[in-house]
C-alpha cells in the first residue's frame, strides 16, 4: 500500500518507488541503455554536465560507484509505462557522493534526467525518493547541491524540493577544462515527530 505520497515499499530490483520513478542500483546491463541515453541528452547537459556516453566509461564509473563507500549510485527508472513513458526505461540519476559520517553525516549530490524525461517530473519525484533514502536509511543529516548559477533547470528542481541557498563559491569546481562559480543549496533531514 503507497504512503501519503504515493510512495511504496521497495519490491524487486528498486530501493525505492514512487508513483512514476522507482530507484535502483546501476548494472553492467544498463550499459548500452545509459550511455545512448547520455549521447541523446548531450545538448541538454553540456556544459553542466558529462555523464558516460561509452560502454568503457560507464564501466569505470559504475566500478568507482560500487567500491567508493562515500558514494551511492541510483538509476532512476520510468514506472509509466501506460501514460506515455516506456516502463522500466531509465530516465536519469541521482549520486550522492562526498558521503562524510560522525558528526557531519553529509553528502553531495550529483544527478542529470535524460532528454526523453526532461520536463516531466520526474526528477523531482527520484529526488524525494533519494532523500528518504538519504535521511533515513542511509543515516545522512544533510545533502548539498552545488550548482553553476546559469542553471536554471537544476536550480528549480533543489529549490522545489525544500533546499536553501546557502551561499556563492568562485572556481567551486573544475568543469569542462576550467574552475566554475558554483551555488551551494542545502536541506537538512527534518526534525523527529
Amino acid at each position: 500500500m503507497p504512503d501519503p505520497n504515493g510512495h511504496r515499499s521497495p519490491t524487486g530490483p528498486y530501493l525505492a518507488e514512487g508513483p512514476r520513478t522507482a530507484l535502483r542500483r546501476f548494472t553492467e546491463a544498463d550499459a548500452d541503455e545509459f550511455t545512448a541515453r547520455a549521447r541523446e541528452s548531450r545538448t541538454l547537459h553540456r556544459p553542466w554536465l558529462f555523464p558516460p556516453e561509452r560502454p568503457d566509461t560507464y564501466a569505470a564509473y559504475t566500478a568507482t560507484l560500487a567500491r567508493d563507500p562515500a558514494r551511492e549510485g541510483f538509476l532512476i527508472v520510468e514506472r509509466d509505462g501506460d501514460r506515455g513513458g516506456a516502463d522500466g526505461a531509465i530516465a536519469g540519476f541521482i549520486n550522492i557522493n562526498n558521503i562524510v559520517l560522525g558528526g557531519f553525516r553529509c553528502g553531495s549530490l550529483g544527478y542529470g534526467a535524460f532528454a526523453h524525461a526532461a520536463g516531466r517530473g520526474l526528477m523531482g519525484e527520484a529526488l524525494e525518493l533519494v532523500m528518504e533514502l538519504a535521511f533515513g536509511p542511509l543515516g545522512l543529516h544533510r545533502l548539498e547541491a552545488n550548482i553553476q548559477p546559469g542553471n536554471a533547470a537544476s536550480i528549480a528542481l533543489v529549490r522545489r524540493a525544500g533546499f536553501r541557498l546557502e551561499g556563492f563559491s568562485p572556481d567551486f569546481l573544475h568543469i569542462d577544462g576550467a574552475w566554475r562559480d558554483h551555488e551551494r543549496w542545502a536541506i537538512t533531514a527534518p526534525a523527529p515527530a
